[in-house]
């Protein structure tokens, strides 16, 4: 395993268009994306799945399993894990939406402000949960459905466990599945909470995988 994490590609500023695209298409089936983004057509899909790349490449870690971006992993340390507008702006989210026009610009920033009541349960969670701690924030990790099933998703687990290891900090998620609460366990993770999301009425898990070492 060691081999192939040293081999993981960092994502970069030319990849993002990329990266937002992949995130799209791994994430199309996920129950509670596919809620929020119901309404959106791809183009806006997947120019949305961009922010949490640019705001990680900004504040934290990118990777892929290679440069052909068969997935992508992102985090951050804990106390940057909320997306403040101030922070968005200067990761150049905002600005990079405005340069796919307008209108684009604008449906982004409509689709963000509604996202604000549905996640703030769980950014509330987290701050109570992780009180006072350092950790690592999984912000986001998903791998295109042409490559699922190939050990991508674990590899990229494996680079932030890797980096949970070395600094001895806790890494602190949450998901949309059972099925994905099982494959987390399976790494060291433990469910802390599960949380019914207001307006959208679907479940999300908060899990956290300490440190062995």
């Amino acid at each position: 395993m060691s081999g192939q994490i040293e081999n993981l590609y960092k994502v970069q500023k030319k990849d993002i268009s990329k990266a937002g695209a992949v995130l799209a298409e791994a994430f199309q089936n996920d129950p509670v994306w596919a809620r929020i983004l119901e309404e959106a057509d791809i183009d806006m899909r997947r120019a949305f799945f961009q922010s949490p790349v640019r705001y990680c490449s900004k504040y934290g870690n990118v990777y892929a399993p290679s440069e052909s971006l068969e997935g992508i992993a992102a985090w951050v340390p804990g106390d940057l894990a909320d997306m403040t507008i101030w922070r968005l702006i200067r990761s150049g989210t905002f600005t990079s939406g405005m340069k796919m026009g307008m209108e684009m610009g604008l449906k982004i920033t409509k689709l963000s402000l509604k996202m604000i009541p549905i996640f703030e349960p769980l950014e509330a969670d987290r701050k109570i949960n992780m009180k006072g701690r350092s950790y690592l924030y999984l912000m986001v990790i998903g791998v295109a459905p042409q490559f699922q099933g190939q050990g991508f998703g674990g590899k990229l687990l494996g680079k932030l466990i890797e980096e949970s290891e070395k600094a001895r900090l806790p890494i602190y998620l949450e998901t949309s599945t059972e099925r994905n609460v099982r494959m987390y366990e399976r790494l060291g993770f433990k469910p802390i909470k599960q949380e019914i999301l207001p307006i959208i009425n679907l479940p999300q898990w908060e899990l956290i995988r300490e440190p062995k070492t």
